[in-house]
């Protein structure tokens, strides 16, 4: 049987629940719920089970300093 070229990957985002998120991108879960609720980051799944796209959580935190997110950057004194 073919699959008409089809790799028999899903098309859609490939999303895990909060804590798995956080671990992907060494943040505490806090971290993602907060980047949620500003609009950094799409939330899927429904009300009770929140879910996030691995390629969409790599993307930003490849775009974040190297600063953890959920501290504030350092000051240096001149």
């Amino acid at each position: 049987m073919s699959t008409g070229g089809s790799s028999g990957r899903r098309s859609g985002p490939r999303t895990v629940p909060t804590e798995l998120a956080a671990l992907a991108v060494g943040v505490s879960p806090a971290t993602i719920r907060k980047w949620a609720s500003r609009g950094k980051l799409t939330r899927y799944g429904g009300p009770q089970r929140a879910e996030y796209d691995l390629d969409e959580l790599r993307a930003l935190a490849a775009g974040s300093s190297r600063t953890p997110p959920d501290q504030p950057p350092e000051r240096t004194e001149r």
